[in-house]
């Protein structure tokens, strides 16, 4: 069949397969930095006191995919839902926030430099950081520890590319 017996043959307002193929699907949209900061620090604290997202979820009255839309920061949190987080975690509301970055000139498209702390706290909020952190926490023995550290840093520099 033609191009143009296709053409003919279609609805008026009905876009040709072709044409379908060729549209882009719609960009996702990326989490505000702020309202992923606010979902991290609350999986860090509900890990940290071993809360489900499913029993958080129950005392919020909304479902566990609520709470990892929170987490994600792909759902913003409001101030009343904050407010009732702070209190089933037993922190302040201003936990939430600590660590996030200030609405300065990198905030802004400056050229500040990113705090250096950033990549401890992101990795901190993963649940491999809080179980790596929590074991070597309860290790009293200052040279098993610094050879842990060594450990690692001589795994990690394995698995590394050379710069």
């Amino acid at each position: 069949m033609s191009d143009n017996a296709m053409r003919t043959n279609a609805l008026p307002n009905e876009p040709l397969a072709q044409d379908a193929l060729q549209k882009k699907p719609p960009l996702k949209k990326e989490p505000n930095p702020i309202d992923r900061h606010v979902g991290n620090r609350v999986r860090m604290r509900r890990i940290v006191l071993g809360i489900s997202q499913q029993k958080l979820g129950a005392a919020l009255d909304v479902s566990f995919q609520q709470v990892q839309k929170y987490e994600k920061g792909s759902n913003r949190i409001g101030a009343s839902r904050l407010q009732d987080i702070s209190r089933i975690l037993e922190v302040a509301p201003a936990y939430f926030f600590d660590g996030a970055a200030a609405a300065g000139p990198a905030a802004l498209g400056g050229f500040a430099e990113e705090k250096s702390s950033d990549y401890v706290v992101d990795f901190i909020s993963t649940t491999e950081g809080l179980h790596l952190n929590r074991a070597f926490a309860r290790i009293r023995d200052p040279k098993v520890r610094r050879r842990l550290v060594e450990l690692i840093v001589a795994t990690a520099d394995s698995q590394s590319p050379a710069l």
